[in-house]
């Protein structure tokens, strides 16, 4: 064996446990990110809110990431990868934890709360693992260790969603018809049982977060940082030394692209239990759609496994992933009832590349500025925070507009809940732009 390849062996073979650790992570924040899903329509029942406002369960979470990323970077910068990790993972138990007087007290300002905390703590989470997982080994296949982690996130999504839909949403359109019917007194008894419901869950997973923050500090991660580059660039015969973040154009429009898409991922996995209610299906049916979404994804992940780097570019599943987005958006717009819900959840398959093949293109020739840029792509997940609002304001804008037209109510639910979707296609022309284009503006040609 030549000496080269022996040293690849001993990376592989050192890098698995680190690996396993950080999949675990992803496990962890996919749980917790991915019952949004149950957790909107679930807030919009016990809280009697319009479709807008049960989009700030996202919102709440999502937004985080703005107020925390730099934040995050300057603390990890202090403690380390492996002390902001288990940082992360005790305020998320402490955002558990406000959901139980959140819960008391049926407050949804209360339940945003606890889940812009969870947030905070999420933001710490991936501000230190994103990198971490991307500088563990060669740059030509982080877009393969990513979607390892991607497999571990969306099988612990699809649980989440599994367990927190069935916990929240079971007898959901009963209640729905009940609370119509029934006194002021009967209705508000009706919403604070329901409201109980999440006490126990989110009493467990706080223990659980807490458990593994102390376990984290006792992980056998190895300290990594990333690999000085060549940080000047060459504009005629004048050599300009790379001294700002501010000078990595490919930097920002990365940051740009995981802003949209991140928006498109939530789009995706959490409006479609809400869709498929507005269309007029039972809820038993719905609170599983979000498995379909997060099994699309796993199964794509998969298929990046195998095919990056030795078949595919990263560049390439990029290009592919931005073009299967814009078909299946069209096709969501331009077919009906259960058929428009597959659609939905057949983005699954156009996102789960997306943010293991921006993250090495973003971060190429970041050099010293390393750390600094994840903090930057990890505030862009606040597109999650920013752009499925929009889509709910379309949603009830079109729905007052068709109502006002004299359209029946369940007719206008469906059409507009529909129509919002469009808001998906600009995203992705970002995107193929991006992976067209945008990843190579301000570097060198090889």
């Amino acid at each position: 064996m030549s000496k080269t390849a022996e040293t690849h062996a001993a990376q592989k073979n050192t890098s698995l446990v680190p690996i396993l650790i950080i999949a675990g992570l992803f496990f962890i924040f996919g749980f917790v990110t991915w019952i949004n899903g149950a957790l909107i329509p679930f807030m919009k029942t016990i809280n009697e809110l319009t479709d807008a406002q049960s989009y700030l369960v996202a919102s709440a979470s999502y937004i985080s990431f703005v107020v925390m990323a730099l934040p995050a970077s300057y603390i990890i910068g202090k403690v380390g990868y492996k002390k902001g990790m288990s940082l992360g993972l005790a305020v998320m138990g402490v955002g558990a934890l406000v959901f139980i007087p959140a819960a008391e007290a049926r407050t949804y300002t209360l339940f945003l709360t606890g889940i812009f905390i969870q947030g905070l703590g999420m933001t710490l989470l991936q501000t230190a693992s994103n990198p971490y997982i991307t500088i563990l080994g060669p740059m030509e296949s982080a877009a393969k260790r990513i979607a390892i982690m991607g497999i571990a996130n969306k099988i612990a999504g699809a649980l989440g969603s599994l367990i927190f839909g069935a916990i929240l949403l079971s007898g959901i359109d009963e209640i729905n018809e009940r609370l119509t019917r029934v006194s002021l007194d009967e209705k508000t008894t009706l919403l604070n049982e329901m409201a109980d419901s999440v006490v126990t869950p989110y009493i467990i997973m706080a223990v659980v977060l807490f458990i593994l923050a102390a376990l984290i500090t006792k992980a056998p991660l190895p300290h990594v940082e990333a690999e000085e580059v060549e940080e000047e660039a060459t504009s005629g015969s004048v050599i300009v030394k790379k001294t700002s973040i501010f000078q990595f154009p490919h930097l920002w429009l990365g940051v740009l692209a995981l802003f949209v898409y991140v928006g498109a991922e939530v789009i995706a996995g959490d409006t479609i239990i809400s869709y498929g209610l507005s269309l007029g299906m039972p809820g038993e049916e719905a609170k599983s759609f979000t498995l379909m979404t997060l099994l699309a994804m796993v199964a794509t992940y998969a298929l990046g496994v195998f095919l990056i780097p030795k078949y595919v570019s990263q560049v390439l599943a990029l290009k592919v992933s931005a073009i299967l987005g814009i078909i299946f958006s069209l096709c969501i717009l331009n077919t009906t009832g259960f058929t428009s819900v597959l659609f939905v959840a057949a983005l699954g398959i156009a996102n789960a590349l997306v943010w293991p093949a921006i993250w090495p293109l973003a971060l190429t020739g970041m050099g010293k500025f390393t750390k600094t840029a994840s903090a930057l792509l990890v505030m862009a997940i606040s597109g999650g925070a920013i752009i499925p609002p929009l889509y709910g304001l379309l949603v009830d804008g079109k729905k007052e507009e068709l109502m006002t037209q004299g359209v029946d109510q369940a007719t206008a639910m469906a059409n507009s809940a529909t129509s919002g979707y469009w808001i998906l296609i600009p995203c992705y022309v970002f995107i193929l732009f991006y992976a067209v284009y945008g990843h190579k503006v301000g570097l060198k040609k090889a």
